[in-house]
């Protein structure tokens, strides 16, 4: 078992004829991740990765039965294909794209909102890395990977990851390779002001899954995700959580490189972020090298790290 995908999920690669969409489409299936198809209107009827091409979502997912979907569009359309991909009955979908204007994701979230109760689609992104579970032996489900992450410094494993920052969920996943620990699903919410998934929702589906025993939390400074998860996590949850929250050196203000990492209010720097997680009963690691480190250590005090060290 693992949260959103695993080597059973059917994906569809929205723009995959793009020279971004096919270079990850490749990419991803060589991971194991089941392909079945792309969509590029006009481009219907094509062939590409030995896949068919579709001109719409809904007549793809008609003849694939996909359930997960990956966006590759530019910006001026991927609000649009992210509602499609909603209309279609896609159950999960990944927004990579970068650059979204904050008022066309307004409008996902409205529609979303709408049809939720019909579409039941969950959003990661946009502006994120993507998902992927390591699956193989010992893994849960077999691989699968809707992203852009380099699927080699993830080894299978029972620590979840959430990260605004994709690089840095990078960093965690090799740090805990190292120390032979593995991930059971690792997933990129995305560094954009308005999102589809916050670190609460996916919280709440590791606290869920049996093959979870831990979640790394990677946040940085600006927005109120990091509070809102954290009052999730002295609520709710019963599994340890190691959190890591990027620009406590940042000169206040201080844009980091997404959108939604500047401070605009109080409660939303770094140093305040810390605070609110310890008080909440999170551990949090000193510095980004010492991620890795931190979940060990929390591991080896606890009675979930039994049937984690490999």
């Amino acid at each position: 078992m693992a949260i959103l995908i695993d080597g059973t999920t059917k994906v569809l690669v929205q723009g995959i004829t793009g020279r971004i969409g096919r270079f990850h489409a490749d990419e991803m299936i060589r991971y194991g991740t089941q392909v079945v198809g792309g969509v590029t209107p006009g481009r219907g009827g094509e062939s590409l990765l030995g896949r068919p091409v579709f001109n719409t979502m809904k007549e793809a997912v008609a003849a694939t039965g996909a359930t997960a979907s990956i966006v590759f569009v530019p910006p001026p359309f991927a609000a649009d294909a992210i509602m499609e991909a909603a209309d279609a009955g896609i159950g999960y979908c990944v927004c990579i794209t970068d650059g979204i204007p904050t008022q066309d994701m307004m409008r996902v979230k409205r529609y979303m909102r709408r049809y939720r109760a019909e579409s039941r689609m969950r959003l990661t992104g946009p502006n994120c890395a993507g998902t992927i579970t390591p699956g193989g032996p010992g893994g849960p489900g077999g691989p699968a990977m809707l992203g852009i992450m380099p699927g080699h410094i993830y080894l299978p494993g029972r620590v979840g990851i959430i990260g605004r920052s994709g690089t840095l969920g990078y960093e965690a996943a090799a740090q805990l390779k190292e120390l032979d620990l593995g991930v059971s699903t690792s997933v990129g919410i995305g560094g954009d002001p308005v999102n589809g998934s916050s670190f609460r929702d996916l919280l709440e589906l590791f606290e869920a899954d049996d093959d979870t025993d831990a979640v790394v939390m990677v946040g940085e400074i600006g927005g109120s995700q990091e509070a809102e998860g954290a009052a999730y996590v002295r609520d709710h949850m019963t599994k340890p959580v190691i959190s890591y929250i990027a620009g406590l050196a940042a000169p206040k203000g201080r844009r980091m490189g997404h959108a939604g990492a500047i401070v605009s209010a109080a409660g939303e720097s770094a140093h305040e972020k810390v605070e609110i997680l310890r008080s909440c009963g999170i551990t949090v690691a000193p510095d980004p090298s010492s991620m890795g480190r931190t979940v060990a250590e929390v591991l080896a005090g606890t009675t979930a790290h039994a049937g984690i060290m490999r």
